[in-house]
């Protein structure tokens, strides 16, 4: 009976080791995704500060294509971030299940 007891708190334990690997994940996701946001900011400051060196009407051959780059990079850091979001609160209540499974493991999580 003990054994028993020690074998489902050992696969619960491990249950637990992986979603918190997963939401691990799930945050170098969202770094990345702030990091695409980040380098979109820096381009276009960079613009604004040498924009009195160019007159934009004889760069917007060049102008067009990097706006357009932009807002991709933007479109894909908000969505690496709001994904990832969402996967942490799924794995947040993945491990609140398993809490209420085992009051052994409730005792070392949160």
């Amino acid at each position: 009976m003990n054994n028993d007891v020690s074998e489902k708190s050992s696969v619960l334990f491990r249950e637990a080791q992986l979603i918190l690997a997963e939401k691990r994940t799930s945050l170098s996701v969202m770094r990345l995704g702030i990091a695409f946001l980040a380098l979109p900011i820096t381009v276009s400051s960079f613009l604004i500060v040498t924009s009195k060196y160019y007159d934009v009407l004889h760069v917007l051959h060049f102008l067009i294509p990097l706006i357009i780059f932009i807002l991709i990079l933007t479109a894909f850091g908000v969505y690496l971030v709001i994904k990832s979001i969402l996967r942490m609160h799924h794995y947040d209540e993945l491990l609140r299940h398993i809490k209420m499974k085992s009051s052994l493991i409730s005792e070392f999580m949160d």
